[in-house]
């Protein structure tokens, strides 16, 4: 497994754990009453914090490991690289852009602050998420 792909499933693996933590720790605040009443910015913040710190961490544990199996390859990154990524870049912004949508509508009809940032943060989450699949079956299957 290349460098940038080790990275994508580092962001994938604390991407998905850190979104299924925020919903979790929503829910429990709102223990059964609106959750619009869920002190939300905190739980937000220390979730995406927590998100990228978890990836750094993974990631870099991840290389630690490749390196001692191969260590010459361990940063080592290409033109396909460079072609995923790109690829993945577009198949992700789609769905930021969705959100963003998403985004205007809910602030057209007043919606409440809760429902705007939780639209923004789950296209950005979902963004992040789709194009990290994306990455991956291109790493497996190559670019189509």
């Amino acid at each position: 497994m290349v460098y940038e792909e080790r990275n994508i499933w580092a962001s994938l693996i604390a991407g998905v754990v850190g979104v299924a933590v925020y919903v979790i720790l929503v829910l429990q605040q709102a223990s059964g009453g609106p959750l619009t009443d869920v002190d939300w910015v905190p739980l937000m913040l220390w979730t995406i914090g927590g998100s990228i710190v978890a990836a750094i961490v993974i990631s870099i544990a991840w290389g630690m490991l490749a390196g001692l199996t191969d260590p010459e390859g361990v940063g080592k990154s290409d033109q396909r690289d460079r072609d995923i990524a790109h690829m993945s870049t577009r198949v992700g912004q789609a769905f930021l852009v969705i959100a963003g949508l998403g985004v205007i509508v809910l602030c057209a009809f007043e919606a409440d602050w809760f429902w705007i940032a939780n639209c923004m943060f789950l296209g950005f989450a979902v963004s992040s998420i789709i194009g990290g699949i994306a990455s991956v079956i291109a790493y497996r299957r190559g670019l189509v």
